[in-house]
């Protein structure tokens, strides 16, 4: 005897009883309880089914947490794919006004050797948020692909210019505030030029980076114009590339230390009936003003309190001159 489909209803009796059949019907198979479970289970199996999609109709805009891969790494994947097969499936989600099309959330070189091998793009589809999109795409990354400090640092950034609040860019990198605000500063500090030329510098880890940072912000060194007398592009590793940049800026400090060597003469200032009142020092870093507390010492306690009020006055006095 053929077993009957659970999942298909009978097939109505030829009599006028149909309406009470159906009440019948809905009390048989009622959207609660196990039956609802084996619904949702179902549709959970769906959700998660790996589909075919042609790579045109996936775009690639969005935050990016990877530096730019080169043509190399590209056709390498490419070479990969094409012998074995596309092993793991990217992630995208439908675009809201273009049916049919999809915004990839993560895979893009796996997306680009599919493109430069003419073949559909094995995709998991999901319906996410903007923020659900962001920490797939973090998450995902960080867990299987180990990004480099510098391509975490700059998706930060980015992320925080798009204005994605503060949870949502933790959670998505996994990291906490110290370490998310040494990521920005180093982000926000080098030249987002200058880091594309270096790359992704894998070997390269936090603490050389915020030296560079640190060496950038202390000093008027045009790290765009050092980085452009330099033959990267000659060098393949990017942890070299690194090297060569830091290396020429540590060279570059040190020429402006040995021409600022010899010092600028102290002037001191004294009042008309001998007291010392100050001494003004120019130095290569700063310009120091240095008040007697022994001769003067009820104007340096005076000093010492109105400081701001009167270093602010003497700043807009110059502005105005300028």
């Amino acid at each position: 005897m053929a077993r009957r489909n659970l999942f298909q209803p009978p097939p109505p009796p030829e009599t006028d009883a149909a309406p009470a059949t159906v009440e019948k019907q809905k009390s048989r198979f009622p959207n609660t309880g196990a039956m609802s479970g084996v619904k949702s289970t179902l549709k959970d199996v769906a959700s998660n089914a790996v589909r075919e999609i042609a790579v045109n109709m996936i775009e690639e805009d969005g935050p990016k947490d990877r530096l730019d891969f080169t043509d190399a790494d590209v056709i390498s994947l490419a070479e990969s794919i094409k012998t074995h097969g596309q092993q793991v499936p990217i992630m995208v989600r439908p675009i809201a006004d273009k049916p049919g099309h999809y915004r990839i959330i993560y895979g893009r070189r796996r997306l680009r050797a599919l493109r430069f091998l003419g073949q559909p793009a094995k995709a998991l589809v999901r319906s996410l948020t903007d923020e659900q999109a962001i920490l797939a795409q973090g998450q995902e990354n960080t867990q299987r692909l180990d990004p480099s400090f510098i391509e975490k640092a700059l998706f930060a950034t980015e992320l925080a210019d798009s204005g994605y609040e503060q949870a949502v860019i933790l959670d998505a990198l996994a990291v906490d505030k110290p370490m998310l605000s040494r990521m920005t500063k180093v982000a926000r500090t080098i030249p987002k030029s200058v880091i594309e030329q270096i790359g992704s510098a894998h070997g390269v880890g936090r603490r050389r980076w915020e030296t560079l940072a640190d060496q950038t912000r202390s000093s008027d060194l045009d790290l765009d114009q050092i980085v452009q007398s330099i033959e990267l592009s000659a060098i393949a590793s990017s942890e070299d590339r690194f090297g060569k940049v830091s290396d020429a800026v540590t060279r570059s400090l040190r020429n402006d230390t040995s021409e600022a060597q010899v010092p600028s003469p102290t002037l001191s200032i004294t009042l008309g009936d001998g007291t010392a009142l100050a001494e003004v020092k120019d130095t290569a870093r700063s310009l120091s003003i240095k008040l007697s507390k022994t001769e003067t010492p009820e104007f340096a306690r005076w000093m010492r309190d109105n400081a701001e009020a009167e270093l602010t006055r003497l700043y807009k006095a110059w502005q105005s001159e300028q």
